[in-house]
């Protein structure tokens, strides 16, 4: 493999993440105005139902899981293509985290769908829980980036 490409590899996962970052908070509005048209007076909820926020909301949370999973799975494999190993360090062990977070809290979409209102608070305190480590890989992860961009050429 070229070693521009490798290096260029280096910077998919950063960008994917990018990203991810940004379509989890719309991901968050989304929920929250879905939580306002639940919980509207019958006036208002007409006029916010339009909006169909609910449906936005599954459909944007799917693509963040999307994302998380293949995003995760491919910063291991660049990184193991590029230095032939994994580096176990919390970077690594906090993404595994955020994606397992992640695939807990949409299993729990049907239990939700079906009114459970426990399975609903599970849910969005799994989330809340992998935005806020999510914040932590952002800061951990520019150091990361950093130091490839600081590396002495091979």
């Amino acid at each position: 493999m070229p070693d521009a490409f490798a290096f260029g590899l280096n910077f998919v996962h950063p960008l994917v993440m990018g990203v991810l970052g940004a379509l989890s908070l719309y991901a968050l509005y989304l929920g929250i105005k879905a939580k306002r048209t639940r919980l509207a007076e019958p006036e208002q909820r007409k006029e916010l139902i339009k909006g169909k926020f609910a449906q936005r909301h599954f459909k944007v949370g799917s693509l963040v899981l999307v994302l998380t999973v293949l995003g995760t799975f491919g910063g291991m494999a660049v990184t193991y293509i590029n230095n032939g190993k994994l580096f176990v360090a919390p970077h690594l062990l906090v993404g595994l985290g955020i994606a397992s977070l992640l695939v807990l809290a949409v299993a729990l979409v049907p239990l939700i769908q079906q009114g459970n209102l426990v399975a609903r608070k599970v849910h969005v305190g799994l989330n809340m829980a992998a935005l806020t480590l999510f914040l932590w890989q952002t800061y951990t992860g520019l150091e990361i980036v950093g130091k490839i961009l600081n590396a002495p050429a091979a």
